[in-house]
C-alpha cells in the first residue's frame, strides 16, 4: 500500500466530516400573495319577501286552488271567498243606476214640457202685447201683465226642470261610484298573489269563515303564507371593529356547509346602527337562489373580506421574529448567495394565519430561515432547504 493513497483517503474523510459540520436550515422563498383578511361570521338565509296573505273582506273559502310547495305568479288566484250579502249589495247598487237613469229620462221630459208651456205662454204675451201697442184699449192692460205673469212662470218652471235633470244627472255620477265601490269590494273575493312566490303554509280549508284582515282586527286568520325564495336574505352580525369595512356592493363567498356548496353574494344594506346589546351591526347579503336550491331556515358560513392586498411581496408568519414595541416592523434571518446568515429588518404590512407581508427589506426570491433559530448565528455558513408550507415537504 503507497503512502500516496493514504494521504488522498484522509483528505476525503476530512472533507466529509466538514460537510457534515455545516448545518442545514429551512427556508422559504420571499415571493408574491394576494393576502387578505377575512372575518368569519354565521347567518341564517331568510326569504326576500315573505307575508301572510289576508283577505280584505270577510267571507266563507269556497274555494282554495294552492296548497303548501306550490309555486305561484304574481297575480295568480290563490282563494275564492263567498259572500252572499255582497252580491245583494251589487245588484242593489246596478239596480239604482237604471233608477237614476230613469229620473235623468223623466226629468229631460219635464224639461220639454215646461219648454212647451213656456213658448205658448210668451207666444200670448208677445201677440196681446202687440196689439195693445197697435190699437190702444182694445186690450185692458190687466190681460197683458196677466199674460206676462204666465211667461214668466213658465220659464221659471223650465230653470227648475233642467235643475232636475242636472240633479238626476248627479244622483247617476252617485250611483255608479256606489257600484264601483262594491264593485271593487267585492273583486277582493278573488284574493291573489302579489308577487312570485312558494306557499309556506296554508291557514284555511274551504267552508271556513275569514274575518277581513284590518289593523282593528287582530286576531283575523290568514289564507296562506307566502315567500319569496328566488332571491334570499342572509343577515350576519358583523361586529363593532369590522363595520368600517363594510360597503354596499362588497362580494362575498356564502358556504352552505349541508350542501357543501359554495355561493356568490353581495352586501346590499346594512342597519348603519349598532345593537346596542351585541355590539353589532345587522349587514344583509342578497343570494341569488334561481334553483330554489336554498332553503330558508338553512344556515351559512361567510367570509366577509375587511381588507385586501394582491401581489404583495410576502414570507411565512414563522420566518419574522416581530418587534414587541412596533407590531410593523421585524427581523428575518436569510440565506445570502454566498450560503451564510445575515439579519434584515423589514417593515411588516397585512398579515394573515400563514403569511406576512413585507413592505420593505426584502426582495422577491430571497432565502428567509423559517421555524425555530435558536443557535444560529449571523455569519454562520448554512445549507439552505427550501420548504413548501402548504405541503410541508422540502423542495
Amino acid at each position: 500500500m503507497c503512502a500516496g493513497c493514504g494521504r488522498t483517503e484522509a483528505a476525503k474523510a476530512r472533507a466529509t466530516a466538514s460537510a457534515n459540520e455545516i448545518p442545514t436550515v429551512a427556508v422559504a422563498k420571499a415571493s408574491p400573495h394576494n393576502l387578505s383578511h377575512d372575518l368569519a361570521l354565521t347567518g341564517e338565509f331568510r326569504p326576500y319577501q315573505e307575508i301572510d296573505v289576508m283577505a280584505k273582506v270577510s267571507g266563507y273559502v269556497k274555494k282554495i286552488d294552492v296548497d303548501i310547495g306550490d309555486h305561484v305568479r304574481e297575480g295568480q288566484l290563490l282563494a275564492t271567498l263567498e259572500i252572499p250579502e255582497m252580491t245583494d249589495e251589487l245588484n242593489k247598487a246596478r239596480a239604482e243606476i237604471e233608477r237614476s237613469q230613469a229620473q235623468v229620462t223623466q226629468a229631460q221630459d219635464e224639461v220639454r214640457r215646461a219648454q212647451s208651456g213656456y213658448q205658448i205662454a210668451n207666444l200670448s204675451y208677445r201677440r196681446l202685447n202687440s196689439v195693445m201697442q197697435s190699437r190702444p184699449g182694445l186690450v185692458a192692460q190687466q190681460e197683458v201683465d196677466d199674460a206676462q205673469a204666465r211667461e214668466t212662470t213658465a220659464d221659471a218652471q223650465v230653470s227648475a226642470a233642467k235643475s232636475n235633470v242636472a240633479a238626476a244627472q248627479n244622483q247617476v255620477a252617485v250611483s255608479r261610484a256606489e257600484l264601483a265601490r262594491v264593485q271593487t269590494l267585492f273583486d277582493y273575493t278573488k284574493v291573489t298573489a302579489p308577487f312570485d312566490g312558494v306557499i309556506t303554509k296554508r291557514y284555511a280549508d274551504t267552508g271556513s269563515m275569514i274575518q277581513a284582515g284590518t289593523a282593528s282586527q287582530t286576531q283575523a286568520k290568514p289564507l296562506v303564507r307566502l315567500s319569496e325564495n328566488r332571491r334570499l336574505r342572509l343577515i350576519l352580525p358583523v361586529p363593532e371593529s369590522a363595520v368600517p369595512t363594510v360597503h354596499i356592493g362588497q362580494r362575498v363567498d356564502v358556504h352552505v356547509t349541508t350542501l357543501n356548496r359554495t355561493f356568490p353574494g353581495n352586501v346590499v344594506r346594512f342597519a348603519d346602527k349598532l345593537s346596542l346589546d351585541t355590539r353589532t351591526m345587522d349587514t344583509e347579503v342578497d343570494v341569488p337562489n334561481p334553483g330554489l336550491v336554498l332553503i330558508p331556515g338553512m344556515y351559512a358560513d361567510v367570509n366577509l373580506t375587511l381588507n385586501r392586498s394582491n401581489d404583495a411581496l410576502s414570507v411565512p408568519v414563522t420566518a419574522i421574529d416581530f418587534d414587541q414595541d412596533n407590531e410593523k416592523s421585524g427581523k428575518v434571518t436569510i440565506v445570502t448567495a454566498a450560503g451564510r446568515l445575515e439579519s434584515r429588518t423589514v417593515a411588516l404590512g397585512m398579515s394573515t394565519a400563514n403569511q406576512v407581508e413585507i413592505q420593505s427589506g426584502l426582495r422577491d426570491g430571497d432565502l428567509v430561515v423559517i421555524g425555530s433559530r435558536s443557535g444560529l448565528q449571523t455569519g454562520t455558513l448554512v445549507k439552505p432547504r427550501i420548504t413548501d408550507l402548504s405541503a410541508g415537504t422540502p423542495q
